[in-house]
């Protein structure tokens, strides 16, 4: 019945009718995939969930300060010392300033204006002075910084005296600059490197096209109905999720390509038939790929119950790009090869009757090798890897300053360098304290004697009951030292009894980040662990199995973190521009990193197992897992270097996070298909043989054992000699 689902589908009439689906399907929703960065929300306060302590304080504020404030700072520095001339032309700027579109009407404080409200803003030495200003675009403001930032520049210029754009606005257009145009970046620089490989693999000049093709559909439809799910049901949608969602649908596309395109080819030798041919692979690979597609999307959607919004997010903007690319490569691809024939493989066309070249390959040969001698290699393997997994004690997952967030130094950064050694503090950054106004004079109190915490402001009212206060905090807002400055002002206020005071702002933001982090970590891989398994479960219908697949892609998951903690701190600064010291990891790092090992890295083992188990009926677990091997290995090692080389395209971007995670998943999944693949899961089914498969009935005839000169011998049978092609 498959059989003839999947017949019908690339038919001699129904090919021609998917073609012109998708096609449509590419006309409409690619228009909506370009609108995608129209809708993205890169807004910080997006990302919290409403029970943070940093949420309900803008919640609280939301009618008195505005959430799409956006504070600057205008650094300007001058070696020798600044001269009177300077400052009247700094005067002179902060007035052309504040006439500019996105500006807030009486917020542009010039060095003196500021020392009067309270916020010195000309360094002792008199090397450096600081005019002050808030942007506020709307919900816009991501992407209208950029062009805000360069008007201030452009006005912001002194002969001698160096000027630097800090505080939010300035991070803002940095990190806007980042991201501008990564979506394009890495889409062709990913495009590119898997066109490189399939043209290394299939050593075909043409037939590349094809799996290419079929994947830029499926990004592009992938990203409209991301767009309309951003739109019309508030899915949030970021810089880092679209770029994560190209470089996904990309690298697992063309795996489901290169699984789809070796089945085809295999069966093209045994059929006359081109069209039945595609329906024999279709019928055959199909399920295999289903089974990845269905552990990455719910892999994915395990994200949902993460309690930052932006993880949240992740999942199903990732889990429907996996959907929307699992229906196009078993639907286009296969019409397509039907559709362009045989003649598409040349110069090596698999005719009819001709020999599998897979038997006798490198994978067939590494299965030989192990065969005499399973539990030795399985064993010695995963001690290799534990001890790689040592690696882990590495890592600090505690955050990172601004300064240690890209790997490039951008103006932001040396501007608040240039604050911190002159001893200015960066006013942009503050803690905001509310609480019942009965009491808010006691909760200022508290405060001020708080180390790091500047002199509170006059107490404000913003309802008939609840009044706030701010006070600059004396360190770089995402650090560890801000981090204490806001838990020592949250012990402070909460130490007022009956205040119900809150403690807010940008470094309690990021704090609450971090905490949140944290808490979804020990959630959510608990849960993708349980989910995979099940998943396996259904798909092997075994017990034995699936919990070895898990502990094998944990273990693997492990040695690829203890490694990449080891590239992180000796080798990617030798090749960066800047790196922070150590290995400094963002919180949500673990938890993407698992996340994408986990469901990526299983791919493989789904697509080795469901071909064991397909040969294990014919000729048992141990000589049905050396034919799956060498079957399987050429296509599945094509497919690991694909997904491996598109994340590394991350490490491209001048982001930490990305290129750390870019980093380990792309040693991770070469881990899995070079090692824990071909090495450790066959060993294991090697030693293990039929018991795999417990509690199931499948193998419970005499083990076949497969001997090292090339014959088998069982139980009830002597050794007879088998060619590879019979294995």
């Amino acid at each position: 019945m498959h059989r003839q689902i999947a017949g019908r589908l690339t038919g001699r009439v129904t090919k021609w009718l998917v073609l012109l689906f998708w096609i449509a399907a590419l006309v409409v929703f690619g228009s909506l995939s370009s609108k995608l960065i129209d809708v993205q929300n890169n807004e910080a306060s997006s990302w919290l969930p409403g029970s943070a302590e940093s949420t309900e304080v803008a919640d609280e504020l939301a009618d008195t300060v505005d959430p799409n404030n956006i504070p600057t700072l205008v650094v300007y520095y001058r070696d020798s010392g600044l001269t009177a001339a300077d400052r009247g032309e700094i005067d002179a700027q902060a007035a052309e300033i504040a006439t500019l579109d996105g500006v807030v009407e009486g917020t542009v404080l010039t060095p003196e204006q500021a020392a009067q409200a309270g916020f010195p803003a000309e360094s002792a030495d008199g090397q450096v002075a600081v005019t002050s200003l808030t942007f506020n675009f709307g919900a816009d403001g991501w992407n209208a910084i950029p062009d805000a930032a360069t008007e201030v520049r452009d006005i912001a210029q002194i002969d001698g005296v160096t000027v630097h754009l800090a505080g939010y606005g300035g991070q803002a257009a940095d990190a806007a600059t980042v991201f501008e145009g990564v979506d394009t970046t890495l889409i062709l620089g990913a495009l590119t490197v898997v066109v490189i490989i399939l043209l290394f693999t299939y050593r075909s000049p043409i037939l590349w096209v094809l799996p290419i093709f079929s994947v830029v559909v499926a990004y592009s439809v992938a990203g409209g109905v991301v767009y309309l799910l951003a739109k019309y049901a508030d899915l949030t949608v970021n810089g880092q999720s679209q770029a994560i969602l190209g470089i996904l649908v990309i690298g697992a596309g063309t795996d489901y390509a290169l699984l789809l395109v070796a089945r085809y080819r295999e069966e093209l030798r045994r059929h006359d038939d081109r069209h039945e041919a595609m329906a024999f692979a279709l019928h055959r690979a199909a399920p295999a790929i289903f089974a990845s597609a269905s552990t990455v999307a719910a892999g994915m959607l395990c994200l949902l119950i993460a309690d930052l919004n932006s993880t949240a997010g992740l999942g199903p903007v990732n889990a429907v790009g996996i959907g929307v690319t699992f229906l196009v490569m078993v639907t286009l691809l296969p019409a397509l090869l039907v559709i362009f024939g045989r003649w598409i493989f040349w110069p090596k066309r698999p005719a009819h009757g001709s020999r599998e070249p897979n038997t006798t390959g490198l994978w067939s040969k590494v299965g030989s090798a192990i065969a005499p001698h399973p539990r030795r290699i399985w064993l010695v393997t995963t001690g290799v890897l534990l001890v790689a997994c040592l690696g882990i004690l590495k890592i600090d997952a505690g955050g990172m300053s601004t300064e240690d967030t890209y790997t490039k130094e951008f103006d932001a950064i040396v501007g608040q360098k240039v604050l911190i050694e002159h001893g200015m503090v960066d006013n942009s950054n503050t803690i905001q304290v509310v609480a019942d106004t009965d009491q808010i004079a006691e909760v200022q109190q508290a405060v001020s004697g708080v180390d790091g915490a500047g002199d509170p402001t006059d107490p404000q009212p913003i309802s008939q009951s609840r009044s706030y206060f701010e006070a600059t905090v004396d360190a770089d807002v995402s650090s560890q030292a801000a981090y204490d400055i806001v838990d020592r002002s949250r012990m402070a206020a909460d130490g007022v009894d009956g205040a119900d005071a809150l403690v807010g702002g940008g470094s309690a933001f990021y704090l609450d980040t971090k905490e949140a982090a944290t808490r979804d970590n020990w959630a959510i891989i608990p849960t993708v662990l349980v989910v995979v398994l099940l998943i396996l479960i259904g798909l092997l219908r075994a017990l034995a199995a699936p919990l070895i697949l898990v502990g094998t892609v944990i273990l693997s998951f492990g040695a690829a973190m203890g490694l990449s903690a080891l590239l992180f701190d000796y080798v990617v600064p030798l090749v960066t521009d800047h790196w922070p010291e150590g290995v400094q990891v963002d919180p949500g790092f673990p938890l993407f990193a698992f996340v994408f090992l986990v469901a990526l890295g299983i791919d493989y083992n789904i697509f080795l197992m469901t071909r064991v188990r397909e040969e294990t009926a014919t000729h048992g677990t141990r000589q049905g897992s050396l034919i799956a091997l060498s079957s399987t290995g050429g296509v599945i090692t094509s497919a690991g270097f694909v997904l491996a080389a598109t994340f590394l395209v991350l490490a491209s971007i001048p982001f930490v996070f990305l290129v750390e995670l870019g980093v380990a998943v792309a040693l991770g999944v070469l881990l899995d298909t070079i090692i824990v693949r071909s090495v450790l899961v066959t060993a294991i089914n090697l030693d293990l043989g039929g018991k795999i498969w417990w509690p199931s009935a499948l193998d419970r005839k005499p083990p076949v054992t497969p001997l090292a000169d090339g014959a088998t011998a069982t139980a009830d049978k002597p050794a007879t000699p088998v060619s590879a092609q019979e294995w």
